[in-house]
């Protein structure tokens, strides 16, 4: 009997289409609302940022910060809730649902964090810019996607769902980052309630509760305990996410994850990653731009992303295949995931979310010219990676078996090689 190979388009669900295709729009979002950005803090000067940095919001004595951490502390927490469904989804029933499956984009994601950290390390070991550590290890999942998408057919489907799961790992390693090296002043006696919220959650869990009522109030009060904890408020929405039920191993709409994950794809794609782009990334360029990228942590960060990140995610990845750990899909080879390491380098939000969080501290100059030129540095690289990556994959991109679209065809691949639809 000849065996049959079969290649099925089941693992590009409904919610991975979704998650992807909101990335996708976001993307083409994020550039507009970032060119705005730059185009305002250049003509308007010092009043734009001292909008979002001085204008405050809420109750004086219970719940008062700036535009800045409003959008940072606040909406970002849904950004990163929607980040935790997809990571529940993905472990329940995506790519990395399947250990062997799961293996290649973690070992992967690892490899894209250690190596861009040593880059920057080995630039700024000993400096007071070393806290900047962390800024080339993340990875925008949104514009990652936006340029994969450019790309259509051209490239195999079994690469957008390597690359999402890459990025969402490479995200949830940023998240441990966040938790354990920024954080602010501790205070155990709010993180204790608010990992008291979180058990409850996970009780009322248990217990099979389905409405999302309960779980949305818990962490309403899961994020202000964060917020007053010290502990980055981002986390709660992670937290929460994987306190949230996912009672069914296919895209069934019964399940209150993948309810909540739908209905958050359009609000955090159209809304909350826009303003956090048009708050984060009023950079201001001077006449000494080009000297501010040439800076130890500058360069830490372009090389970081730009050749840490490929290097980092194709060189540990290899390895894992060849110890026997995990494999290569059928239809992606080393060139894909190389391609995919070049996107991988595109940081933006990530790397932007921690260089805010990067310096907090020093003297208030010092602060404002290092998280302006890092921001700086941050775009350059991500713009190079996000280039080199698309170009790549246009040239090298074609799906191993055949011309075919890998989304809505299933294969079965005999002895003689010969390709049919099944």
């Amino acid at each position: 009997m000849k065996p049959i190979l079969r290649i099925r388009n089941e693992r590009l669900t409904k919610a991975f289409k979704a998650f992807f295709d909101s990335e996708k729009s976001s993307a083409m979002i994020l550039v507009g609302c970032t060119a705005v950005s730059l185009l305002l803090a250049n003509i308007i000067g010092q009043a734009y940022p001292d909008f979002y940095l001085k204008t405050y919001l809420g109750v004086e004595g219970f719940l008062k910060l700036s535009v800045e951490h409003w959008v940072n502390d606040a909406l970002m927490v849904i950004f990163f809730l929607l980040i935790g469904l997809e990571l529940e989804r993905e472990l329940y029933a995506g790519e990395l649902s399947n250990i062997k499956n799961a293996l290649l984009p973690i070992f992967g994601a690892i490899g894209g964090l250690a190596l861009p950290a040593l880059i920057h390390f080995g630039f700024n070991a000993g400096t007071p810019t070393q806290s900047g550590i962390g800024i080339p290890m993340a990875t925008d999942i949104a514009f990652a996607i936006g340029v994969l998408a450019l790309l259509g057919s051209r490239v195999p489907a079994s690469l957008k769902v390597f690359l999402v799961a890459l990025a969402v790992m490479d995200d949830l390693g940023a998240i441990i980052i966040i938790a354990v090296f920024y954080t602010a002043e501790l205070s155990m006696a709010y993180l204790g309630l608010a990992l008291g919220v979180f058990a409850l959650l996970i009780v009322i869990n248990r217990l099979g509760v389905m409405s999302l009522v309960p779980y949305v109030i818990g962490g309403l009060f899961m994020w202000f305990f964060m917020l007053k904890s010290g502990v980055h408020a981002t986390i709660a929405g992670v937290l929460l996410a994987f306190a949230i039920p996912f009672t069914h191993k296919r895209d069934d709409e019964k399940s209150p994850s993948y309810r909540l994950e739908h209905l958050l794809h359009k609000p955090v794609a159209f809304i909350i990653l826009p303003i956090f782009a048009l708050a984060n990334t009023g950079i201001v360029i001077g006449g000494d731009w080009a000297a501010d990228l040439s800076t130890s942590n500058s360069l830490g960060i372009i090389l970081g992303l730009v050749v840490g990140k490929p290097v980092g995610i194709t060189l540990l990845a290899f390895i894992a295949v060849m110890v026997g750990i995990c494999r290569l899909p059928l239809d992606i080879n080393w060139k894909h995931v190389l391609g995919a390491g070049f996107l991988g380098g595109i940081g933006f939000t990530m790397s932007i979310f921690i260089t805010n969080l990067a310096f907090v501290g020093g003297a208030p100059e010092f602060v404002s010219t290092t998280v302006n030129s890092s921001k700086m540095a941050i775009l350059v690289a991500s713009l190079t990676a996000g280039a080199l990556g698309f170009i790549f994959l246009k040239i090298f991109g074609k799906p191993n078996i055949g011309d075919t679209d890998m989304d809505t065809m299933d294969f079965e691949v005999e002895d003689n090689g010969e390709e049919q639809p099944a």
